[in-house]
């Protein structure tokens, strides 16, 4: 299943996730421009995952506040490297080309979950197009870590570019 969506300017608003055929599926609150959490709700309205940072890792929580999973960035010279650590589904490895907007994620097992990149469709150009290919995240979770890889990798480029 393709989804799109994508963060607004200064990371503050609702924004739709609509599937390949254009029908919104769901919405995606970005809470404010001066912080980077976000709740994920379904097409009914109904909050279904939360993201924040939680002392520089991106944490994804349910509807009810339970911690589903932690995202972190991985030191990689050439390429863009993440960890998901998912409760009760395990470890996946999300990982990019260095110059690449192109993204896999993969269980560490082996076997790719899903694939992302920015893409310039016509239905939402400058969106995310998340592509999953089996059910073992759920989509909107899925959602939830993409905004999650988006905010880590904001962060990692204001730090490089303040000269820290």
């Amino acid at each position: 299943m393709e989804l799109y969506f994508k963060d607004n300017f200064l990371n503050a608003g609702i924004g739709d996730i609509m599937n390949e055929t254009g029908g919104k599926i769901g919405s995606l609150d970005l809470k404010g421009a001066f912080g980077s959490s976000l709740d994920v709700y379904d097409v009914g309205g109904a909050k279904l995952f939360s993201g924040k940072f939680n002392w520089g890792k991106w944490e994804v929580t349910a509807a009810d506040g339970r911690s589903v999973g932690m995202l972190r960035a991985r030191l990689s010279f050439f390429s863009k490297r993440f960890t998901y650590d998912a409760v009760g589904s395990g470890m996946f490895e999300i990982t990019s080309p260095a110059l690449s907007k192109d993204y896999n994620i993969e269980r560490s097992s082996g076997g790719t979950v899903a694939t992302f990149a920015r893409t310039n469709n016509w239905m939402m150009p400058g969106a995310y197009c998340l592509n999953t290919l089996t059910n073992d995240l759920d989509i909107y979770e899925l959602v939830a870590v993409v905004m999650g890889v988006n905010a880590i990798r904001k962060r990692q480029q204001s730090s490089s570019n303040s000269g820290a």
